[in-house]
């Protein structure tokens, strides 16, 4: 079994900062929920990870292929539920430009759906939350 572990401090207000493998990720909360909006919030880093994970599957498959990237992107949009205020629905295009072999076209959106982060949510990991004094 490979166990990886995160650190997570709370360096002041509502920011909350993980030490992950030699990197401080940190997180705040927006201005309107008290906090000093001056980084993502740990929600808005879960959205961009789903994002950029896309995104770098698209990446790696054009450059297998030799396939210029620099008019590429991808756009995700996320519809909430009125009622639960969650995120019903998650859509990602993948913007390609005009000089984009069409014979890949299929190809790289099923290169993007084997993104690990979109995995994770479809097949979730168990939760254990404990808490320790001293």
């Amino acid at each position: 079994m490979d166990i990886k572990e995160m650190k997570v401090t709370f360096p002041g207000g509502l920011r909350v900062d993980a030490a992950y493998k030699g990197f401080t990720i940190k997180t705040d909360q927006p201005v309107h929920e008290g906090g000093e909006g001056t980084v993502p919030s740990p929600f808005d880093l879960f959205l961009a990870s789903l994002g950029t994970c896309a995104g770098y599957y698209v990446l790696a498959f054009c450059r297998q292929r030799g396939i210029p990237t620099e008019n590429a992107s991808v756009e995700m949009k996320m519809t909430k539920s009125a009622g639960s205020k969650m995120i019903e629905k998650v859509s990602i295009e993948i913007l390609l430009p005009a000089e984009f072999p069409e014979k890949y076209k299929t190809a790289v959106v099923k290169a993007a759906d084997t993104c690990t982060v979109k995995a994770h949510i479809a097949k979730p990991p168990l939760f254990e939350i404990t808490a320790k004094i001293g």
